[in-house]
């Protein structure tokens, strides 16, 4: 059976190499290498903008057993840059799959090697931190020179990741948009007119389409921006709320979004919701420092709370706030931390005392995954009303 595999090979920035298998034949792949611990959600994972320029180590020990279907992508493309796993299901049994994901990574063209120790590459990425790295086929490869990761040292951190996936021009969504009858499970738990007639503004800095979904599934209109869209122009729309979204790569490079968060959080009186990079954002807009984890938080099962109170949430982020820098300045004074990521005590949850503004690094409309947290963009929807209601 293994005759009709290709040799494949993984080396790490500091030249620690693995071997394994591949469908094809592929090119070099260079990306950052960070591992998710999600039991499920490849598809997800594959097509979320948050994954741009990353190669994902999936620890679960075998992906692709329910398949892919033509509703659960979170964009429009794929993302990542390559895909390590242990063991990939030639088969899926699902009534809702349409490809394998054998098939689906052929037919794509995606970068991947299957058959090597995802729990030992994992354990050694939590002991030295992601790092850069390269897969590629040893037919076609079989040159390959160190040098190449040498002169590739150039990561994640230095690259303005989030000009690259934003939308190219603003566009508006009904509820006619997405298709969301699949999602039952949600929409018994969803109030249609909670938010009928209120305009959401998104500033996409990498949006996934389950946000969306999440807005539609209230009642709201959506317009969807660039991360460059300034001031002026957000005002233009009149919106009822801002909703910061998801996104790659580091946040301190989005100067230009900064600037205009800082903005419309001073000077209008709108609600603003921030997720994930958006949550980043608007806290670097606030003032307080961001840093970069060691090996990142990526999966369904991190619990994020408060004293004797937690939630189960989905995370997928390599960069956290520096929470020192919000106790050793006057920020203590305007926001206030609302959970903690309790496994490793960096900040989750910010609310801002003063202003109709919170923000979440982990992920409310996470799907598949815990929905502990999903009662946030109903919380969001409450907030508009009532600053509506004390105009």
């Amino acid at each position: 059976m293994l005759n009709s595999f290709c040799l494949s090979s993984l080396y790490l920035q500091d030249g620690t190499c693995y071997k394994g298998w591949s469908f094809f034949d592929f090119n070099m792949s260079f990306g950052e290498i960070v591992f998710n611990t999600g039991i499920t959600g490849y598809q997800e994972i594959m097509t979320d903008p948050s994954y741009t320029g990353q190669i994902v180590v999936f620890t679960y020990p075998e992906i692709g057993n329910t398949g892919l279907n033509y509703e659960d992508n979170e964009s429009n493309f794929i993302h990542i840059k390559g895909l390590i796993a242990k063991n990939i299901s030639f088969f899926s049994s699902s009534w809702r799959s349409d490809i394998s994901l054998k098939e689906y990574i052929k037919i794509n063209n995606i970068p991947h090697i299957f058959g090597i120790d995802t729990r030992a590459l994992t354990k050694y990425l939590r002991l030295m931190g992601v790092m850069n790295g390269v897969i590629f086929s040893n037919s076609i490869n079989n040159q390959f020179n160190y040098n190449f990761l040498s002169v590739n040292k150039k990561t994640l951190d230095h690259l303005d990741v989030v000009s690259k996936v934003t939308t190219k021009k603003i566009y508006h969504i009904n509820n006619n948009s997405i298709n969301t009858s699949l999602n039952t499970h949600l929409a018994l738990k969803t109030n249609y007119k909670l938010g009928s007639n209120f305009t959401i503004l998104v500033i996409d800095f990498g949006i996934k389409f389950n946000i969306l979904r999440r807005l539609l599934l209230l009642g709201c209109k959506i317009v969807v921006v660039p991360a460059t869209c300034n001031y002026e122009n957000i005002l233009l729309y009149k919106p009822d709320g801002l909703l910061l979204s998801n996104g790659p790569g580091n946040p301190a490079l989005v100067a230009y979004s900064m600037n205009t968060v800082r903005k419309l959080v001073y000077s209008s009186n709108i609600p603003i919701f921030g997720i994930c990079m958006g949550h980043q954002i608007l806290n670097l807009a606030l003032g307080v420092q961001t840093f970069k984890l060691k090996f990142g938080h990526r999966g369904l099962n991190h619990p994020s709370g408060l004293n004797n109170y937690s939630e189960i949430t989905s995370q997928n982020h390599g960069f956290a706030l520096d929470s020192n820098s919000l106790f050793e300045s006057n920020l203590s004074k305007i926001l206030t931390i609302n959970h903690f990521n309790l496994n490793d005590f960096t900040v989750a949850s910010v609310l801002h005392k003063n202003k109709p503004v919170f923000s979440v690094q982990y992920h409310p409309e996470a799907s598949p995954g815990p929905h502990d947290a999903d009662y946030l963009f109903k919380a969001f929807i409450q907030l508009i009303h009532f600053v509506k209601s004390k105009h």
